[in-house]
């Protein structure tokens, strides 16, 4: 069992100021694999003075210096690539051939598309006789979630420490492994001490506490919208930057060109890669009404091909959900589908036959869904894919921007033209057409009820900077 009670304050890892233990579980065997501290806003605010102090030299570095110090932070992780993906291999179950070759690479990659970013950024630039300067917002408060947990700690750290921000990074406590071995990476790469923070807690203490305290300046946050609320209203009084990633709930419109078997199949395998664990995952398949049992029949067999394994083990299978709390919410959304008339082609409730301990669910299928079901509303985050009819393009689009969220949009088409075109209509913050992958240099975020501010590349780095005119 790994003890990661301390906190990496100003440089250092410290005790916290009163114990407060928290079992951390494998979600595969339901066994405490790590203990962490809940920390106190004592805690806190010993991080908030060390990350204030430092900004004050930090955010007058370099650029070349800044650069330096990321490319050491890149070396370091490429050195410790294996240990990262076993950490969120365990602490949130995802299979290890996964974690390896998509989780752990997106610290890798984020590192990189910073790096890229900030050796061209125009920092400064002259508009006229103004000189129009962008420098480091300040100290930041970084709250991340358990799903992708590296992903979003890197896509916030990395643009934070490029821009010359100090910053206090509050991961999940269900995924805590990965960013604690991050900060060790941080460590070892020479970042100078109060740069970054870590402190764990929990979210009404230490993520409320971040967005109230007068000393940040900022907070990024990714999680549930629900939470994402309760963040900018605390951030409120203060008047501090709030950039917000939250829920989705994507359509995946196959178009009535599209080659209905290669878009099903791997429409399902997009909804339940990672367990169904993604903000952006594809979860509402719209299919023209023509088209529309012959999909539900290639879904339910692809599903009903989906193997479920444990995390340790290599292979393409997918893994169980990351916490009690979860596998029972997502139950609990099966069953209230179930009673409003949706039809189980595949999977279904309770757990996958041969697995009585840990947290796995089946990979399930809805049909006959309409968009006003409770399934077709809520994000279930989970394995779990419900199939929408369609009469016309026209209502299809309809259907995919009838939710409150907007992050992303799935479009899969033989006609890359008219993919384009209605990628135009759908409201939502990033549209794939056919598959088409989305790069670590481009923008992430949504619109709506998904979130403000964008993510990656060059665009994380804008909530991350202020804009000063300079005149004469």
């Amino acid at each position: 069992m790994k003890d990661c009670r301390q906190f990496y304050i100003n440089g250092q890892w410290v005790a916290p100021q009163s114990a407060d233990d928290l079992a951390v579980e494998n979600p595969a065997t339901e066994q405490t694999i790590a203990v962490i501290s809940q920390g106190t806003r004592d805690d806190l605010n010993r991080a908030v003075a060390a990350a204030k102090k430092a900004f004050q030299e930090y955010s007058q570095t370099t650029r070349e210096q800044r650069i330096a110090l990321l490319e050491a932070l890149l070396a370091v992780y490429e050195a410790r690539y294996e240990e990262m993906a076993c950490a969120i291999s365990m602490e949130m179950g995802a299979p290890i051939s996964f974690a390896r070759s998509d989780q752990a690479d997106c610290g890798r990659g984020h590192l990189k598309s910073a790096l890229r970013a900030l050796r061209d950024y125009p920092f400064e630039q002259s508009l006229g006789k103004t000189l129009v300067v962008r420098e480091a917002i300040g100290v930041c408060g970084l709250i991340t979630p358990w799903n992708w947990p590296i992903n979003q700690i890197a896509c916030k750290v990395a643009p934070a420490l490029a821009t010359g921000c100090t910053m206090i990074l509050k991961p999940s406590e269900i995924a805590p492994l990965s960013a604690h071995l991050f900060a060790e990476m941080i460590h070892e790469a020479g970042f100078p001490p109060g740069v970054f923070n870590l402190v764990d807690g929990a979210g009404p203490v230490i993520g409320q506490g971040l967005a109230e305290h007068p000393d940040i300046d900022m907070v990024s946050f990714t999680g549930s919208t629900r939470a994402g609320v309760a963040v900018a209203k605390a951030a409120a009084d203060s008047v501090k930057g709030v950039a917000q990633e939250l829920g989705g709930k994507s359509p995946n419109l196959l178009l009535d060109d599209a080659d209905m078997e290669q878009a099903v199949t791997r429409g399902v395998a997009w909804c339940m890669e990672n367990t169904g664990q993604s903000c952006n995952a594809p979860t509402r398949m719209l299919v023209p009404e023509q088209h529309y049992e012959q999909a539900v029949a290639i879904a339910a067999k692809a599903a009903a091909a989906v193997t479920v394994g444990l995390p340790h083990e290599e292979g393409s299978h997918i893994g169980p959900l990351s916490s009690r709390a979860q596998f029972d919410k997502v139950q609990h959304l099966i069953e209230i589908a179930i009673k409003e008339g949706a039809r189980v082609v595949a999977g279904g409730l309770g757990k996958p036959e041969g697995f009585t301990t840990g947290h796995f669910v089946r990979p399930t299928v809805f049909a006959d869904v309409n968009n006003r079901m409770t399934i077709a509303r809520e994000e279930v985050f989970g394995p779990v894919l419900v199939m929408i009819p369609y009469r016309d393009e026209a209502e299809a689009i309809d259907i995919a921007n009838d939710t409150p969220y907007g992050l992303a949009a799935y479009i899969q088409t033989g006609d890359p033209q008219r993919g384009q075109r209605i990628a135009r209509r759908l409201r939502a913050g990033m549209v794939r057409i056919n598959g088409a992958s989305h790069g670590y240099n481009a923008p992430f975020g949504g619109y709506k009820q998904s979130g403000n501010g964008r993510e990656w590349g060059e665009y994380g780095f804008e909530d991350y900077l202020e804009i000063k005119a300079i005149n004469g």
